[in-house]
C-alpha cells in the first residue's frame, strides 16, 4: 500500500484563492465595541502556498499502509526533506517532522489524542491541522495531506515547507492605523515578554484589526528570555522572537524604553514614567518579575550584576573570562550562569542558602546529583551561608565575605536570589494584588476589574493541576498559555486556562525536563541512576504524583504531562513499583 501526502490549504485559507486583482482577499467584518470594522487575513510568508509555484511541489512514496500501526509515528524522507508520517485511530496524517522550536524530532515526542508533544521542552501539535496547541513554540507546523492508493502512502508537499518546518497562522493586519489618536489603542499590553506577544499574536490570529499597542522598560524587541543565562553571549538580534518586519507586518506595535508608573482603572489610561498617557479599551499586564537585590554593603560597586537584559549576559561573559566569578544563589539562573561560565572563567563559585541546590524545587537527592556534576567541572559550592561584605579595590570588586567568615576572590559577582513581582506601580490602582505583590487572575486570566487582565510570570492563578490552587507558575511555557488565554477572553471566547506547567533548564549540555506542580511534595520516588545522571523523579503529594523530573530519560516528561493533561491520576504506588501501564492509560 502506497501513503500519498500532499500539502492541504485548510478551509480557512482556501478563501485565499478567491482573492481580488490586487492580491487582496475580500475583506471580513470584525466587531469591536459593537463597531463594524474591516480587516484582512495574511499568511506569514514562512512557508507560503505551494500551489503558486508547481515546481515547488515534490511527491514520494514513503512506505506500506501496514508499516505502521495505530498510534505510530514515523520520519520520512522526501528527497528535499523530511515530513512526520503519523497513523491513529486508522487515518494518516502528516506534519513538519521538527518542533519549531529548537528543532527537536518529533517522532521521539508524545502522541495522544489527535497532538503530538515535542519530547524536549513539551509544545503540542494538532496532528490535522499542524496548529499549536500549547507553547513554547510560536509557530505552528506545516502540514501535508496523506494519501493512500494501491497499499502505498505518498507525500506531496512543498519544498519550501518542508525546508523550513514551521508554518505561522494566519493574522489580520490593523484597519487605517493613521486614523488613530497616538494616545490612545484599544488593546495595551504593558510588558514584552513572552505573554505580551503571544496576546497580541492571537488577538491578530483570531481576526482582531483594531489598535495593539505593546510597551515595554526594555531597549529590545521581545526575545527568548531563557537564553540570557543558558547562552550567555548571544546578541539581541539572535534571540529575537519575531523580527521587526514582523511586527511592521501585522501592525503590532512595540513602544521600547517605555515604564508605566500607574495606571487609571476608571479614566482607563496608562500613565507613563515621562509623563505620557496612553487610553486603552482592554489592558494586559505582563510585566514579570523583577530580580531581588542584595542587601549587604557594597552591592552598588561595579561589576556586580543582576542578569536583566541580553547587555548584562554580554558584559558579565566578557568580563568573567580567565578572572574569578562569584554566584550568590543557587536558582536556575545561578546555575545556568555557572554553568556557562566554568569553562571561560579562572573560578567559580556558588554561595548559598540551602544545604544543596534545588532542594524546594527537586528535593535533596536530585539537588545532591546536580551539585555533584558540576563540582565534577570545576565549581566550588559555599552552602548554608550568606554574602556578608562585597569589598572593592580601586572603585571595582575585589573580594566576596561570607557570614561564614570565608574570603573569596571575586573579579565579577552575579547575583541569583530570587525576584518578586514587578507591580509596585499597581498598588494604589484598585487591581487586586496579593500580599506577595502577585496579580491575582481567574481561570480567564481576567482581574477583578472588566477590561483588565494579566498574565505571565506576576501572576497567581487557580491551576486545575492541583484542584484549582491560586499559584504563581513563573516558566516560559506557562507565560506563553496566559497570553493566549488572555486574548482569547478579550474576545470574549470564555476560554479557561488547563495547560500542565513545564519547563527546562541546561547546564553542562544536559537537560533536566520538569512537568506538574511539585509546591508543597512530601515525597521523590526516582527510577533509574541518579550517579549516571539517567534518572526520572516523581514528586507525591500524599498518594498522587503532582511533578516529574528526568535526565536523559526522554520523552518521559512529556509523556506524563500528556497523563496529566488528560486529566487522569498518577498514584504514587504507580511509579513505586516499576510498573509504566498506567501511561497507557490502563493504570488511575
Amino acid at each position: 500500500v502506497e501513503v500519498k501526502i500532499e500539502v492541504v490549504i485548510p478551509e480557512k485559507e482556501r478563501s485565499k484563492e478567491e482573492m481580488s486583482p490586487n492580491g487582496k482577499a475580500s475583506p471580513l467584518i470584525y466587531k469591536v465595541n459593537g463597531t463594524a470594522r474591516h480587516y484582512h487575513l495574511e499568511e506569514h510568508s514562512i512557508a507560503s502556498n505551494p500551489y503558486h509555484n508547481p515546481k515547488d511541489i515534490v511527491e514520494a512514496s514513503v512506505c506500506h499502509v501496514k508499516d505502521l500501526e495505530n498510534g505510530q509515528m514515523r520520519e520520512v524522507d522526501l528527497g528535499c526533506g523530511k515530513a512526520l508520517l503519523i497513523k491513529e485511530s486508522g487515518e494518516f496524517h502528516a506534519v513538519g517532522h521538527k518542533c519549531p522550536h529548537y528543532g527537536a524530532p518529533l517522532v521521539k515526542g508524545v502522541l495522544s489524542k489527535g497532538r503530538v508533544r515535542c519530547p524536549w521542552h513539551g509544545a503540542c501539535f494538532n496532528i490535522s491541522t499542524g496548529d499549536i496547541e500549547d507553547f513554547p513554540s510560536l509557530d505552528s507546523l506545516p502540514r501535508f495531506q496523506v494519501k493512500i492508493e494501491k497499499e502505498k502512502v505518498y507525500i506531496r508537499a512543498s519544498k519550501q515547507a518542508l525546508q523550513t518546518q514551521r508554518r505561522t497562522k494566519m493574522m489580520a493586519k490593523c484597519i487605517s492605523l493613521s486614523n488613530y489618536n497616538l494616545s490612545s489603542t484599544n488593546v495595551l499590553i504593558i510588558g514584552a515578554g513572552a505573554a505580551g506577544l503571544v496576546c497580541a499574536e492571537t488577538l491578530r490570529q483570531e481576526g482582531f484589526s483594531d489598535r495593539i499597542v505593546m510597551c515595554t522598560m526594555d531597549r529590545h524587541l521581545p526575545y527568548d528570555r531563557p537564553k540570557l543565562s543558558k547562552s550567555m553571549d548571544s546578541h539581541p538580534e539572535q534571540i529575537a522572537l519575531r523580527s521587526k518586519e514582523f511586527f511592521c507586518t501585522y501592525d503590532i506595535e512595540v513602544l521600547t524604553e517605555m515604564q508605566v508608573a500607574a495606571v487609571d482603572i476608571k479614566s482607563k489610561i496608562a500613565v507613563f514614567k515621562d509623563g505620557f498617557k496612553m487610553e486603552y479599551n482592554k489592558l494586559l499586564i505582563a510585566t514579570g518579575n523583577m530580580p531581588k537585590a542584595l542587601s549587604c554593603k557594597g552591592k552598588e560597586m561595579e561589576n556586580v550584576f543582576n542578569i536583566r537584559t541580553p547587555e548584562d549576559a554580554n558584559r558579565v561573559v566578557k568580563l568573567a573570562t580567565s578572572k574569578n566569578v562569584v554566584i550568590v544563589g543557587a536558582s536556575f539562573l545561578g546555575m545556568e550562569v555557572a554553568a556557562y561560565l566554568a569553562e571561560r572563567a579562572h573560578s567559580v563559585s556558588v554561595v548559598e542558602l540551602e544545604e544543596v541546590p534545588f532542594k524546594k524545587f527537586f528535593g535533596e537527592r536530585v539537588g545532591r546529583a546536580v551539585m555533584k556534576m558540576f563540582e565534577s567541572n570545576r565549581v566550588k559550592f559555599y552552602m548554608q551561608t550568606e554574602v556578608s561584605e562585597l569589598r572593592e579595590q580601586e572603585g571595582k570588586l575585589k573580594e566576596v565575605v561570607l557570614k561564614s567568615g570565608k574570603v573569596l576572590r571575586a573579579d565579577v559577582c552575579v547575583v541569583g536570589v530570587g525576584a518578586v513581582p514587578a507591580t509596585g506601580f499597581l498598588k494604589q490602582s484598585g487591581i487586586n494584588i496579593d500580599s506577595k505583590g502577585f496579580i491575582v487572575v481567574n481561570k480567564m486570566m481576567q482581574t477583578n476589574i472588566p477590561g483588565v487582565f494579566a498574565a505571565g510570570d506576576a501572576v497567581t492563578f487557580p491551576l486545575a493541576l492541583r484542584n484549582n490552587k491560586k499559584v504563581n507558575v513563573p516558566h516560559w511555557q506557562m507565560a506563553h498559555m496566559h497570553g493566549r488565554i488572555a486574548a482569547l477572553n478579550m474576545l470574549a471566547h470564555g476560554t479557561e486556562i488547563s495547560t500542565v506547567p513545564y519547563l527546562w533548564t541546561a547546564m553542562f549540555g544536559k537537560s533536566i525536563r520538569y512537568a506538574g506542580h511539585g509546591e508543597g511534595f512530601d515525597d521523590v520516588v526516582i527510577q533509574g541512576d541518579l550517579d549516571e545522571l539517567k534518572f526520572v523523579a516523581f514528586y507525591t503529594k500524599s498518594d498522587e504524583v503532582v511533578a516529574v523530573a528526568s535526565m536523559n530519560y526522554d520523552p518521559i516528561v512529556s509523556k506524563v504531562a500528556e497523563v496529566l493533561a488528560a486529566g487522569r491520576t498518577i498514584r504514587k504506588r504507580d511509579v513505586e513499583t516499576g510498573d509504566m501501564s498506567w501511561l497507557t492509560g490502563k493504570g488511575s
